[in-house]
Parts: structure tokens; C-alpha cells; sequence
């Protein structure tokens, strides 16, 4: 393999970590874990909007603390 292959093969290896992470703080919300980490790979901004107890804040933490163990 080329080296810009391995690199896209280890990037999706990390993403895929970072979902599962995030999917197991939020579980049933992979719609909304998938969309937030599509936009901040792709240096998009997010704005979570909802009524109360959605886990909006619990998205973002647990998104956090996956990044940071994941070392990405």
C-alpha cells in the first residue's frame, strides 16, 4: 500500500474509535454523532439546538473526552 493509502486507512481506524466512543455516552443518537463528527472533520461549525434533556451537552462532553484519550 502507498503511503496516502495507510494514512486514509488509519484515519478511518481513528474516526471509527471516536464514534464508538461517543456512541456509547449517547446511545440511539448515531444520526447526530455521525453528523457532528462529519462536520468537525470537515472544519465545519456545529449548532445542536433542542429542548432540554437531549443530551446536547453530553454530546459534546463525551466527544471531548474521546478526543483526548484518543490522542487525535
Amino acid at each position: 500500500m502507498s503511503e496516502e493509502s495507510n494514512t486514509i486507512v488509519r484515519a478511518g481506524e481513528l474516526l471509527g474509535k471516536l464514534r464508538a466512543q461517543v456512541a456509547n455516552a449517547l446511545v440511539g443518537q448515531t444520526a447526530i454523532v455521525d453528523q457532528v463528527i462529519i462536520a468537525l472533520c470537515s472544519s465545519g461549525h456545529v449548532l445542536i439546538e433542542g429542548v432540554p434533556g437531549l443530551g446536547k451537552t453530553l454530546l459534546v462532553r463525551a466527544l471531548a473526552a474521546a478526543r483526548l484519550s484518543a490522542q487525535l
